[in-house]
Formats: structure tokens, C-alpha cells, sequence
């Protein structure tokens, strides 16, 4: 499996956290948090598999791009970032040895975490 980071993903993410539009929410909170895969259909037929894909730190470009198992480290809900997902996500990737994907999460934590700090002032 060829995982790496997926720049069009990493960007959205960032342009996500600069418009304020985050969900500030506990480590553990990521599974509860995610889409459904009712929810994820939904999306892609209503968007298509590039704009689903914008949702995803990573892709394996073994895989067909025109489907689901392309893309790797979801990190919103189609609305929003989460910062659960994203924590999720750098801690598999460091485990998984994607040295891009993980420093793309902490830069995108880092981020979060300077949010979370200016609103509990």
C-alpha cells in the first residue's frame, strides 16, 4: 500500500480551520463523530469522489481513484473539521510510519490547539 499525503486534503483542512469551521471536541470522540457510510454515499453522490476526497489527509494511489478505499485519514463530517479525527489521525499515521501524513496532523493540531487557546480567553 502506497499511503501518502493528499495535498487537495490538507489544504481544505487548513482553509477549514482559518474560516473557523471546527469542532473543538475531546480525543476519544472520533468515532462517534465520523459519517456514517450512508452519510459518506450521500456525500459522493451528491459531490463526486474528488470533493469526498478533499475530506482525507491521505491516499493510497494503489486504489482506483473512483472509490472509497483511495482515501485514508478522514478528519471532518462534510461540514466540519474535527479535531478528534484529526488527533486520531496523527497518532496512526506516526504508528503506520507516514512520516508526511503525521507531520501534516500535527501542523493541522498545532492550528487547533492555538484556536482553542484564543477562545478559552
Amino acid at each position: 500500500m502506497a499511503v501518502k499525503l493528499h495535498r487537495p486534503g490538507y489544504d481544505h483542512a487548513r482553509n477549514l480551520v482559518a474560516d473557523g469551521r471546527v469542532v473543538l471536541d475531546d480525543r476519544d470522540a472520533w468515532s462517534e463523530h465520523q459519517p456514517s457510510a450512508a452519510k459518506e454515499n450521500a456525500f459522493i453522490e451528491a459531490h463526486g469522489y474528488a470533493a469526498y476526497g478533499r475530506w482525507h489527509l491521505a491516499i493510497d494511489d494503489e486504489r482506483p481513484p473512483d472509490t472509497k478505499g483511495r482515501y485514508k485519514f478522514p478528519y471532518g463530517d462534510f461540514e466540519a473539521m474535527h479535531r478528534c479525527a484529526i488527533l486520531a489521525a496523527e497518532s496512526r499515521a506516526g504508528q503506520r510510519k507516514y512520516a508526511d501524513v503525521e507531520s501534516a496532523a500535527a501542523h493541522l493540531h498545532g492550528m487547533l490547539e492555538a484556536l482553542r487557546q484564543s477562545s478559552a480567553r
